[in-house]
């Protein structure tokens, strides 16, 4: 071949591979800055919040409290405005559920009916109880029928939450809507001056980001970025976009709670003024703790009281989260900001009492008196290189024991943690003492990067050999995966037994 043309066939060749190489660059470019999500000054808040009822009960002839829930379909516009709204699922309702509330010492009964056309289950997370009544992947509804739980409530006040957990199905089902809050509260907690009437000055704030279709419908595809499930671009407080809230008081209790299916909050707000930070998932700090963000994971709580001034507005804001893992959190919400509820006080507001200096006192689990200490690797969809099957038992812890468990993520992916029945304390991240929102009682955390949690817990008062409690990631698409494991409480010297499977578990992976 003659060089004259040798080199042309040369050029075509570099120039096509430069255009092609342009190419995608741009298109990286682009995927990485439609990554970013921001909503900062962008969002009208023209909607009042709506408070979840609290849900009616009775007692009955046996002393026990009595609620009634029933998981349906139905109809939501997020907007509160116009039109029939997009098809979503609820307790008592078209979306989320009421507030359940009781006391500790009381004996409840929740009847769970179920109105919806599959099999679904009910969680009371953060809750303990015996296994057989937790609303895991093994007491599972079919359609039409109704469950009824019954345990006694004994454990400190607490914002805890309930959704469903039927495997390779809880992301869908707390998706379309089926989730609401469960408040506990005790003497201690009661007797303390702390913003306590519910709607007014104690305001449950369930924050829940969504997708939305042209035509106003939930979306529930995960987009080309699926690591995380369903990573929305607006944000629903207790199922409202654009909320506001009149605040009537100099001081107003928030009871935060992520119910996304798998993107990270960090609250602050507007003009980052700090608040105090008075509990986190399993009950009130020691003391308060004044904070100007509060990071929180799907399934986390916390409880924030902020402080109003007459005739201003603030907004409750989500800034980017610290999630640990690099240049790739990008695309795992790790650089998203949302406006997420604007709080307005009346021209005049009433003085709220200022807050105890100390609290309640937590109980501190003795590291010495751990029998057993556990790891759990977390990586892609998998725990210790398993994943969920509902027919293994994968761990088993004797009754009346304290047990030290270490966790951590190890593939650079976001992971969150949680355990059920037990609320477990912090004892070090990477071998530091915990920050103050790790201080309290916890049932579920941020693995954080590549970090070592040691974390403490006691597993007293039910055994069954046969009926297992969870623990999983609580970013919902990797727990339906598999990214859940099965333990087994069981007396001194009792033998470990076979968990139930049904046919519906077969069919999702168990």
């Amino acid at each position: 071949m003659p060089k004259r043309r040798v080199r042309r066939v040369l050029t075509i060749i570099v120039v096509g591979f430069l255009v092609m190489a342009g190419g995608l660059v741009a298109v990286g470019a682009w995927v990485w800055t439609s990554a970013r999500v921001n909503t900062i000054g962008e969002v009208e808040f023209t909607n009042p919040l709506a408070i979840p009822p609290l849900a009616p009960s009775h007692v009955d002839e046996q002393g026990r409290r009595v609620f009634d829930l029933e998981a349906r379909p139905g109809r939501h516009n997020f907007t509160n405005g116009e039109g029939e709204g997009a098809p979503t699922w609820g307790f008592n309702g078209d979306y989320l559920g009421p507030t359940l509330r009781a006391a500790r010492g009381e004996e409840v009964v929740i009847n769970v009916h179920n109105g919806l056309g599959e099999h679904t289950t009910v969680h009371w997370h953060g809750m303990h109880l015996p296994p057989a009544m937790d609303g895991g992947p093994h007491q599972q509804i079919a359609p039409g029928e109704t469950w009824s739980p019954t345990w006694t409530i004994d454990q400190p006040a607490a914002t805890l939450w309930y959704h469903p957990h039927l495997h390779g199905e809880t992301l869908r089902h707390v998706y379309r809507g089926l989730a609401g809050m469960f408040i506990l509260d005790d003497e201690e907690s009661s007797a303390l001056n702390l913003p306590r009437e519910y709607g007014v000055d104690d305001l449950p704030v369930i924050v829940q980001d969504k997708k939305f279709t042209d035509n106003g419908e939930l979306n529930e595809d995960g987009g080309f970025f699926a690591s995380l499930g369903v990573l929305g671009d607006t944000i629903a407080v207790n199922g409202v976009v654009g909320a506001y809230q009149e605040v009537e008081t100099t001081q107003v209790r928030l009871r935060l709670l992520n119910g996304s299916v798998g993107r990270v909050f960090n609250f602050g707000f507007s003009d980052d003024r700090s608040f105090a930070l008075i509990g986190t998932d399993g009950g009130l700090l020691t003391a308060p703790y004044e904070l100007n963000r509060i990071q929180l994971s799907p399934g986390e709580r916390a409880e924030i009281v902020v402080t109003m001034e007459p005739g201003e507005r603030v907004t409750l804001r989500s800034y980017p989260p610290d999630l640990g893992n690099g240049l790739s959190d990008r695309f795992a919400g790790g650089d998203d900001s949302f406006d997420v509820l604007q709080l307005r006080a009346a021209d005049r507001l009433r003085d709220s009492p200022p807050l105890p200096d100390r609290l309640v006192e937590i109980p501190r689990l003795d590291p010495d008196e751990a029998v057993t200490e556990r790891q759990f690797q977390f990586s892609g969809h998998s725990i210790n290189n398993t994943r969920m099957d509902m027919g293994r038992i994968d761990e088993v812890v004797e009754l009346d024991t304290t047990e030290i468990w270490e966790v951590h993520a190890i593939d650079g992916t976001p992971h969150s943690f949680h355990v059920h029945d037990v609320q477990f304390q912090v004892l070090s991240v990477d071998g530091q003492a915990p920050p103050p929102e790790l201080s309290g009682w916890k049932d579920t955390i941020y693995l954080h990067g590549r970090q070592v949690y040691r974390i403490i817990m006691r597993f007293t008062d039910y055994a069954d050999p046969n009926m297992p409690y969870m623990y999983h990631c609580h970013i919902l698409y990797h727990e339906d995966n598999g990214m859940m494991g099965q333990f087994v409480v069981v007396e001194p010297g009792q033998e470990v037994g076979t968990p139930p499977v049904s046919d519906h578990a077969h069919r999702h992976g168990g």
